[in-house]
């Protein structure tokens, strides 16, 4: 059996549960590597990510480089002597960083490899409408999560299920596909998969504004999977024009009915109670919205604070 010097690497909540399972498994994390501190929030305060402050806990050793490719960084990784790298939700490494550790640089990915290539593929999965996904192990080479696969653990996805759900689920299960990933390097069992070379696969994008913006030419249900593709971060909107006024929407929950109707995409229909939006097809009915400088509400609070008119529409 082969006595393991691990270097971690990851930033967000997503990595924790990976290292605090390598920790309780009494695996020998030599050094983590993390994300510079950073102002956040309106008071913008210092933040430390989520990664640094279980590993402070934990009295890791800890690293936060701002270039991975500097001299001084590398000679400290080098004297650590760690013999695996790990790899969660980090960022791309260069060659002279995932080469380093005699028993290569492994990536845990949040979808089934070769699909959900990239930044995004918890959110990409379900704004797909996808059944079922799941988290891969890969050996890292010079290009974005390309390398050799080594595991894989498949889950469904639930009809509402949110991106936050399905993240919580995949740091769960990933946690445990890097142990028995760590236990087979750990016993020389490795065996990898070199991945197809087709460029047909679903990638995973970074997610920006436009991105979020909702197309009410869709299909229902199209934006219905976008809407809670998207949340609870970084949330679809969407403009309502309230006669003079242009207010931008948060939209969070919603639910979607196919239905013929002969109300232009966009159209808003509502109650005292409930609010729908016409789309391609069917209906679009928003239950948890945010308003500007307002926190989350349910849709029923929302009515009754904001005066919607008969005019009013999506955009």
């Amino acid at each position: 059996m082969r006595n393991l010097r691990i270097v971690f690497m990851g930033t967000p909540e997503f990595a924790v549960a990976t290292l605090d399972k390598l920790i309780q498994k009494e695996y020998q994390v030599v050094g983590v590597i993390t994300a510079p501190d950073k102002p956040a929030g309106r008071g913008r305060k210092i933040h430390e990510s989520s990664v640094k402050q279980y590993a402070k806990k934990a009295g890791l050793h800890i690293m936060q480089p701002t270039n991975l490719k500097d001299e001084e960084f590398l000679n400290h990784l080098r004297s650590l002597k760690a013999n695996l790298q790990i790899v969660v939700a980090f960022r791309m490494l260069p060659k002279q960083v995932w080469s380093m550790p005699k028993y290569g640089t492994f990536n845990l990915h949040a979808s089934l490899l070769p699909d959900y290539r990239g930044a995004a593929p918890i959110n990409w999965a379900i704004i797909n409408g996808e059944k079922k996904t799941g988290v891969t192990t890969f050996f890292i080479d010079e290009k974005i999560d390309t390398g050799e696969l080594i595991l894989q653990e498949t889950t469904e996805i639930g009809p509402e299920d949110t991106a936050g759900d399905l993240h919580d689920s995949l740091m769960i299960l990933g946690a445990e596909l890097v142990l028995k990933t760590v236990s087979l390097i750990e016993n020389n069992q490795v065996v990898t998969q070199k991945q197809p070379l087709e460029s047909t696969f679903k990638t995973a994008d970074k997610i920006n504004k436009e991105t979020c913006k909702i197309n009410w030419e869709e299909a229902a249900e199209n934006i219905y999977n976008h809407i809670r593709g998207l949340s609870p971060f970084p949330a679809a909107w969407t403009n309502l024009n309230n006669d003079d006024e242009l207010i931008v929407i948060k939209i969070y929950k919603a639910k979607w009915r196919k239905e013929e109707h002969n109300f232009k995409p966009g159209s808003v229909l509502f109650t005292k109670k409930e609010l729908k939006v016409a789309s391609s097809g069917g209906y679009v009915y928003l239950t948890e919205l945010q308003l500007p400088g307002k926190r989350k509400m349910a849709v029923i609070d929302v009515l009754n604070g904001l005066k919607i008119k008969e005019s009013a529409f999506m955009t």
